[in-house]
């Protein structure tokens, strides 16, 4: 019988590339993003080519109330879902005294609230079944402080903070959480979050969000709590826990820093 897949942030990126690998191994999809229209082409392309079932849901999981719509309307259509995918999510660029709030607190909602209400939701029936994976988008601005991008490193560490915590709950239930945890990627999120002239992503060449979506959905597939792309991700990572964490912010400033 054939698995069932839910990806947020379906649209584009490493959540579009993950959509495709699932739908080449067989899984039925339910796709959620704010905008239908860029995923209809997708629907089309994987239900022709691999003979499965595509299911949008059309969401803005930033807003109040918009998790708990889609685990509704899922029941509704009396699908069960064997993975889920927390994969939408935001960034911004700049000082945090010059932020603006709205565009933080739809980050905060995005990132932390419904990526939590969706596991919440979805982990019990998982329980019920005695199976099922989850995968949690991190980054590996979830291992240090983040000046110019205060909130998002600060929404990543939740994320990657609670995943290892359900994951560890979760021992011996069938159950496996994943922390996927990104480095730079060339991707749609560079330009929503304005971070393109930085050092970080400036004239350095990035990996795909394919390569991405290939390595977590194999991590996820082994039942990896902690995935990270990347031997030198692995290596700043692991880097960031060695030194004092006043100089680990000091040179996450430097790098997040505009190039000249």
């Amino acid at each position: 019988m054939a698995k069932t897949a839910l990806i947020t942030g379906a649209s584009s990126g490493i959540g579009f590339e993950l959509a495709k690998i699932h739908a080449s191994k067989g899984d039925n999809l339910i796709l959620v993003a704010r905008s239908i229209e860029k995923m209809q082409s997708l629907k089309y392309e994987l239900e022709s080519s691999y003979k499965i079932s595509v299911l949008l849901i059309k969401k803005d999981l930033s807003l109040h109330h918009a998790a708990k719509e889609v685990y509704d309307e899922v029941k509704q259509e009396n699908i069960n879902v064997d993975y889920l995918i927390n994969n939408a999510g935001f960034g911004d660029y700049g000082m945090f005294y010059e932020t603006s709030w709205i565009k933080e607190e739809m980050m905060i909602n995005l990132n932390i609230t419904a990526l939590t209400q969706l596991t919440k939701l979805f982990v019990v029936d998982m329980l019920a079944n005695k199976s099922g994976k989850i995968m949690n988008v991190a980054s590996t601005a979830a291992f240090q402080a983040g000046p110019t991008m205060a909130v998002y490193y600060a929404t990543k560490a939740y994320v990657l903070s609670f995943s290892e915590a359900i994951q560890n709950e979760l021992e011996g239930t069938g159950i496996t959480v994943t922390a996927l945890c990104p480095g730079a990627t060339e991707s749609g999120f560079m330009d929503a979050a304005n971070v393109g002239e930085s050092k970080l992503f400036k004239g350095r060449k990035l990996p795909s969000s394919k390569e991405v979506a290939t390595y977590g959905y194999q991590a996820m597939m082994e039942g990896k709590t902690v995935a990270i792309h990347g031997f030198m991700n692995r290596i700043m990572a692991i880097s960031a826990q060695l030194f004092p964490r006043k100089m680990v912010v000091k040179m996450t400033r430097n790098i997040q820093n505009k190039a000249h």
